[in-house]
């Protein structure tokens, strides 16, 4: 007989002028690690802030019974003393705090009427970072960690108020694949220790891995729940609940026409603006011809988001050397203006903190790169902005009320659209894109590939950063591969594969 922990039952949730769930049911048994599927905007992150409280009881409707109990949370922490603990995409740690301090914010441990026991914080800190595998100093920044240890100090910290149900929202999206391991790892080990978990990740193989159920969401509705103990459960029958049909091949077909060297970069070295003697980028050169996509795949820390970000001008300065050319001519790149004007564009990996003004509208966030184009002496034109933006809009799929939405409102998926949306109307002869897909699902990760390809088709260039290495073979002509600051080797595409690439990525210096 099942033994069920949490049961969400006809869960509606509306936003202005959307429907984000719509009677959505889900059943989570105790012990279990069940998996959150989805397309971007399926709803699955609304569903589980709801869950934990930060849509509060009155802003939606339907019911959630936990061990049979109904709850009616009206924030989180009267989830949190339920046994809820949600983790969400965006870490919520204080840099500037110790790990200690992190754990124990808002639960402090104190010996008195506002004294905190900074003895007793530690020790019990300690202990619970030895449940998640850390050995760390407590007392430590916990600026001073890599995001991976980040991510599992968060998890020390849930399990520092005895939770007995942790949601994960994209807990591995920011790690590398060591990193990713360890914390799937944990997660069984929790299991173990009678921890349930709701995984919501856009990694196929992570959710096989683990995963004892899948539950699927598709435009805000429940489609049904798989038990991977039948055997009958892969990635590919996951993915036709998440978009409704199959997905027969994940990467377009790749049928290049590439004409000569356009961009070429040469001896780029750039040293480190704070650490005297590290050189993050030493002595990098490549090259990219007219409709080419060429990748560059790297180890975290191997040095490729410091080499697109400065040859953009968007960091370092003074501490750059080195030659960007195009068409032959050297360019004079000093900063962003300097590269936008000579043709290059820039997607970050950080949507959120580089390439979107989140507050700002859909629109302005669409043009902001090209407003030249909808502007006359230098006045923006607001008739031409909204055309020139719904276009864009209609262009790359946005799902949205219209190019007055709030672009922090957008799915992760719908938010990337408008980044490289933004870049698009500026019409780059050299795109730049640092992680595209990250975060995202695919079916929108598909539609990113295609919008690439017509890119390239009509003749840009395109420099393709990314740790998935299946998505640098699937989409790439070359593949350049970086180690510790250096350019380790070329492969071209008909010679490309995992092994030979990962060989060129962990070829340290001699």
């Amino acid at each position: 007989m099942s033994d069920v922990l949490l049961r969400m039952r006809g869960i509606t949730k509306e936003f202005p002028g959307v429907v984000a769930l719509d009677n959505v049911d889900l059943r989570v048994e105790r012990g279990e690690i069940h998996a959150l599927m989805g397309e971007n905007g399926a709803g699955k992150s609304t569903l589980m802030k709801v869950l934990s409280g930060v849509y509060p009881h009155g802003e939606y409707s339907g019911e959630i019974l936990l061990d049979g109990e109904v709850c009616a949370f009206h924030g989180i922490s009267d989830s949190e003393r339920a046994g809820i603990a949600i983790i969400h995409q965006e870490l919520a740690l204080v840099p500037q705090l110790s790990v200690a301090e992190n754990i124990y914010l808002g639960n402090e441990r104190t010996r008195g009427p506002g004294l905190i026991d900074w003895g007793r914080t530690a020790a019990m800190a300690r202990d619970v970072l030895g449940r998640v595998g850390l050995d760390e100093d407590p007392t430590a920044p916990v600026s001073t960690l890599s995001v991976g240890r980040q991510q599992l100090v968060e998890i020390a910290k849930a399990l520092s108020k005895r939770v007995s149900l942790l949601i994960l929202d994209e807990p591995t999206s920011a790690l590398n694949e060591a990193e990713s391991d360890n914390l799937l790892r944990l997660l069984l080990e929790l299991k173990e220790q009678g921890i349930t978990s709701i995984l919501i990740s856009h990694k196929l193989g992570e959710v096989t891995r683990v995963a004892d159920s899948v539950t699927v969401l598709r435009d805000g509705r429940t489609i049904e729940t798989l038990s991977t103990a039948s055997g009958h459960v892969d990635e590919d029958r996951i993915i036709r609940g998440m978009v409704g049909r199959d997905l027969d091949e994940r990467y377009p077909e790749r049928s290049a026409e590439i004409g000569e060297v356009r961009f070429e970069v040469r001896d780029w070295t750039v040293d480190h603006p704070t650490q005297v003697g590290r050189r993050v980028v030493d002595g990098a050169g490549l090259e990219v011809r007219r409709g080419e996509i060429v990748g560059l795949a790297g180890l975290m820390g191997a040095g490729r988001t410091e080499l697109a970000m400065s040859v953009f001008g968007r960091s370092y300065g003074r501490y750059v050397h080195g030659t960007v050319y195009k068409d032959g001519a050297p360019l004079r790149l000093h900063d962003v203006d300097d590269a936008i004007s000579a043709g290059i564009a820039y997607v970050p990996e950080d949507r959120k903190e580089l390439g979107l003004i989140l507050e700002d509208d859909i629109r302005r966030n669409l043009t902001l790169a090209g407003l030249g184009r909808v502007s006359r002496r230098a006045v923006i034109d607001p008739a031409r902005e909204a055309v020139a933006a719904e276009e864009m809009r209609t262009r790359m799929r946005v799902k949205s009320n219209g190019v007055y939405q709030t672009t922090g409102d957008l799915s992760g998926g719908n938010q990337q659209k408008v980044v490289l949306g933004k870049w698009l109307f500026a019409e780059p002869d050299l795109l730049i894109l640092d992680e595209p897909t990250r975060g995202i699902d695919v079916g929108a990760k598909y539609e990113i590939y295609l919008i690439v390809q017509r890119l390239a088709a009509q003749g840009a260039c395109v420099l393709l950063i990314s740790s998935e290495l299946p998505e640098l073979l699937g989409m790439c002509d070359r593949i350049y591969a970086m180690c510790e600051g250096r350019i380790t080797g070329e492969i071209p595409r008909e010679r490309a594969d995992q092994e030979s690439l990962m060989k060129l990525m962990t070829m340290t210096k001699a």
